[in-house]
């Protein structure tokens, strides 16, 4: 049929394009570089616009990106337009004027941006004729979101590593918008109608929750909501054009009239708590935010980025810094937390929370988000727990399920809805002074596939269970009590140490020991050549000769040099049982814990969190951060403290008791079997405790029968 013939051109051209886009990028980038050397015009329109992004975006913001930001504009501005028979868009949007600027004085030169686009037609065509036949505004909708997806899974990899590029499916934002709208109902007797009720989608993406908003909004109250109650932000180009697309033409739905969209923002949200110092972008842009800024949030509700972490430091896509936000989340959950490592407040999607919670500003209101669920089940979150059960009266999490990191049976793209490898949850924090504090959870199948997850969400009916929290989980496990009657093995020990954080194992380790001496060497050679070469330029790029580290970045802002020492060449274990040499070193190793302090026999046991079965090992040389289970601990012989030797005999009645016998009891207590089966839980979220087996004697053997055969 004809439908058919036009869809099958419209997956060609869209695959065409797809394939075509690095190239396309590749090219334009080299006549925007080339516009930058010659094209004075350009230059002097592009500093301008370099300026108002540091100022509105970021301010670390290279020139690379803009010149990203113009690619995406001139290889996406046709499609925009014509989606949604929209011909004025480039002069209504009020970021898009602005780009337009710049676009233009680049073509002042030899390069025409028509021509270039030229050899396009064919696939802006089908692309566009295929959106025409979409009679109904949400597929449209979907339509944009899929090429906007898709468009930047080819164009900017790096880009969507750092912002989580998936736009939330919808189901998803339907259940939120409904949640929200019944949280609103029951705890305050309000509609979406409401004065009081004042919403911002903080990370739009493509205006997915806005656009159900505003589906919801009775006709009578949706033009007075729309001018003065209804905010979103978008820091991307180009999800926020089509974010501008998708709200406005969703109005135009509704009220069959069009009228630009004054609560969109092109701005950092997170940004947005530090102090700016000049205009933002325009004149139209600037007065948003100040409007936003002004604005009494009550609801805030959207999908925040939640990548955990740059794939490579040598990548240098790092995620970007917030001062205030940042001091807010270590002041709070950091300062809260009783693990030992806090990086994973890193995280963007936590940035998020602590932001929202001090954007209520004290008023009563909602916070839904759907994100990365980590939180509500890793250690490292604990302090993150604690303050939102003490922030919100009321908390519902809806586990989606899907972490393939801890189930690897799982599928990212059968069994989680976004398509990822990460777990993703639905938190409804709501903040009502004076309420009953509840705190909510439910968990889909651990095995369901994503169209059953969806469809659930469809219908929308939760069997809610009601938690009661400790002060480390929201999830207590079972013999919680009975386990924390025992005394925990940092109690028994003055020191101990996480396993060795190298980052650069392929560097510092190795079976040979006079390649590896010869291998350091060198790479302090070239480490403290680029120490000189920051020094005279700060500015200067980090060379990818080196296989760069957060720690080792430090050590040269610092102007540190690393220094060979035969002597920092020790015996480790790299693998269980497989022994070889390492390079202990502080500015060469990510992280060496306290192993400089360190000698003799160690166990080591898993880290909190640790996502396969428990384990243990003693050992005499250093051990790796990763073993065999995860960010291990590691318990030194040397430092078991006399008063834990001096509990063991008083228990046992005997003062013949060694530390070696204590040392080597712990050993065989955490291999028994039954100790693990029965505080399996226990031992994912803290480090082991430790009780008193009725034969002290047997385990002390068993243990020193085990410390022979592995050590």
């Amino acid at each position: 049929s004809h439908d058919e013939s036009d869809e099958r051109e419209f997956h060609r051209a869209m695959d065409e394009f797809k394939s075509r886009i690095p190239d396309l990028a590749q090219s334009l980038s080299e006549h925007i570089k080339d516009a930058h050397e010659k094209n004075r015009k350009f230059r002097d329109a592009f500093a301008v616009f370099m300026t108002v992004c540091r100022a509105s975006l970021n301010p670390e913001l290279s020139t690379a990106h803009v010149d990203e930001m113009l690619i995406q504009h001139l290889l996406t501005e046709r499609l925009m337009r014509n989606l949604f028979q929209n011909s004025e868009f480039t002069k209504r949007n009020v970021i898009a004027a602005q780009v337009e600027n710049v676009i233009e004085a680049l073509a002042s030169g030899s390069f025409s941006t028509a021509e270039f686009l030229k050899k396009l037609d064919p696939y802006y065509t089908a692309i566009e004729r295929a959106g025409a036949n979409l009679s109904h505004f949400t597929e449209k909708q979907d339509f944009l979101n899929s090429v906007y997806e898709q468009f930047f899974q080819r164009f900017s990899p790096d880009v969507a590593d750092t912002h989580g590029i998936v736009y939330t499916p919808r189901e998803i934002v339907d259940y939120m918008c409904s949640a929200v709208a019944s949280a609103l109902k029951e705890e305050f007797g309000y509609t979406l109608a409401s004065p009081q009720v004042v919403i911002l989608d903080p990370c739009t993406g493509t205006g997915n929750f806005i656009v159900n908003l505003i589906e919801r909004m009775p006709g009578k109250a949706l033009a007075e909501a729309y001018q003065h109650r209804l905010f979103a932000n978008e820091v991307m180009l180009l999800p926020y054009y089509v974010a501008s697309l998708n709200i406005e033409h969703a109005y135009y739905e509704r009220m069959k009239q069009y009228e630009a969209f004054p609560g969109l923002c092109f701005v950092d949200t997170l940004d947005m708590a530090e102090a700016q110092q000049i205009g933002l972008f325009t004149a139209a842009n600037t007065e948003r935010v100040a409007r936003e800024k002004e604005a009494a949030i009550t609801v805030i509700i959207g999908n925040p980025p939640y990548n955990v972490g740059q794939k490579r430091e040598n990548d240098n896509n790092q995620k970007r810094k917030y001062k205030v936000v940042d001091g807010r989340v270590r002041e709070t959950y950091g300062k809260d937390s009783t693990a030992s490592s806090t990086s994973k407040l890193d995280d963007p999607y936590v940035k998020f929370f602590r932001w929202a919670t001090d954007r209520l500003k004290g008023r009563d209101g909602i916070v839904c988000y759907v994100s990365n669920n980590s939180f509500v089940h890793k250690t490292s979150f604990d302090g993150m727990r604690k303050h939102l059960l003490h922030d919100f009266e009321r908390i519902d999490h809806l586990d989606l399920h899907g972490d393939r990191r801890r189930n690897p049976k799982l599928s990212g793209t059968t069994h989680n809805v976004f398509g990822i490898q990460l777990g993703v949850g639905i938190t409804l924090a709501i903040k009502k002074s004076g309420a009953t504090r509840r705190l909510r959870y439910y968990c889909v199948p651990e095995m369901a596939r994503k169209i059953e997850k969806l469809e659930f969400l469809t219908r929308g009916e939760v069997a809610w269970e009601t938690l009661t929290p400790d002060a480390q989980s929201w999830i207590v496990p079972q013999n919680a009590a009975e386990y924390a009657e025992f005394s925990a093995l940092t109690e028994l020990f003055d020191l101990w140490s996480l396993g060795l954080n190298t980052n650069r194992d392929a560097v510092v380790c190795d079976f040979d020991r006079d390649k590896l001496a010869e291998r350091i060497k060198k790479f302090i050679s070239d480490y403290n050549a680029q120490v000189d070469r920051h020094k005279r330029d700060k500015s200067a790029e980090f060379s990818s000769l080196i296989q760069w580290s957060s720690r080792l970045k430090e050590c040269l802002a610092r102007g540190q040099y690393a220094e060979f020492d035969d002597a920092k060449i020790k015996r480790s274990i790299y693998r269980p049982f497989t022994r070889q040499w390492v390079f202990l070193d502080s500015v060469l190793n990510q992280r060496t814990g306290k192993w400089p302090r360190i000698s003799g026999a160690t166990i080591a046991v898993p880290g909190p969190g640790n996502r396969k079965p428990f384990g243990t090992l003693m050992s005499d040389a250093i051990l790796p951060l990763d073993l065999a289970f995860e960010k291990i601990q590691c318990f030194p012989l040397s430092h078991l403290k006399d008063s834990a030797v001096a509990q063991f005999r008083q228990h046992y009645v005997d003062d013949s008791l060694t530390k070696e016998q204590v040392f080597h009891y712990l050993y065989a207590l955490l291999h028994h079997p039954d100790y693990r089966e029965r505080y399996a839980a226990n031992l994912k979220r803290e480090l082991p405790r430790i009780p008193f087996a009725p034969d002290f004697a047997a385990f002390a053997n068993a243990g020193r029968e085990l410390a022979r055969l592995h050590v």
